[in-house]
């Protein structure tokens, strides 16, 4: 049986009632209180529940099916999918803003080698091409969820690098760990489709939407210590960057 839900709306509001109730479920899909797999009740019973007319209740659902937070399914009925990362831009890493976010980060080193600076990585670091740098390739999951894959390429010699240290921490803070003092990057985002080998390790489709975010981090004397080329799930995951006038 679902549990009903615990909704307060507010009739005086400007605030269309369909949307307060979106934004109620969303917060307990965020908390955990509401977890992935957690089915609702039909809407006819959600709407008497709360003494609101089907369509609104419809519309309340279909924005939170909309937004990848819950699915319809023949036979069984509305559940939960998953909560959505959104991340603030600024200079840190995925895994602490996994952790600090309580969403259970998890890591799977695929690769690690020294490899020659290939053009984009040599600019980037700002190293004659063919330099010898550190390349690593990690699956990075949310609460058991595949949600990036993420190439990062280093200057050799900044941080003794394991696959063990890797997968239990972040990056970001092994390299401040290891007197690295991270200050300022260049980002850029975007979007593309996932390719084959993508779709199978984040578990999508081929040609399923992907963030993108390339980023170049540099020390408080303006070297390079970090180039970084990474995919996202759209479905999971979004950026959330603060604009102030100037």
């Amino acid at each position: 049986m679902a549990t009903p839900l615990s909704i307060t709306l507010d009739r005086t509001s400007p605030v269309p009632l369909y949307f307060q109730v979106a934004q109620q479920i969303e917060a307990m899909i965020d908390v955990g209180t509401l977890p992935a797999g957690h089915r609702l009740d039909n809407e006819i019973q959600l709407a008497d529940q709360m003494g609101l007319s089907r369509p609104t209740m419809r519309q309340a659902i279909q924005h939170l099916v909309d937004k990848g937070l819950l699915v319809r399914k023949r036979g069984v009925g509305t559940q939960v999918v998953h909560s959505m990362v959104k991340r603030s831009v600024e200079l840190s890493s995925l895994y602490d803003d996994l952790a600090q976010a309580s969403k259970r980060p998890t890591t799977t080193v695929l690769n690690m080698a020294r490899v020659p600076a290939e053009d984009d990585v040599a600019i980037a670091l700002r190293v004659p091409p063919g330099t010898e740098v550190v390349h690593l390739q990690r699956l990075r999951c949310a609460q058991g969820e595949p949600l990036a894959i993420m190439h990062n390429w280093l200057p050799e010699g900044l941080t003794d690098l394991t696959v063990e240290r890797l997968e239990q921490r972040g990056l970001y803070e092994m390299l401040r760990a290891a007197a690295v003092h991270m200050r300022v990057a260049n980002q850029r985002i975007g979007a593309r489709a996932a390719t084959l080998a993508e779709a199978r390790l984040l578990h999508e489709r081929r040609g399923a939407p992907l963030l993108t975010m390339s980023r170049t981090t540099y020390d408080d004397n303006g070297r390079a210590v970090e180039y970084g080329s990474h995919v996202y799930r759209a479905t999971l995951y979004t950026f959330e960057i603060a604009l102030v006038e100037r």
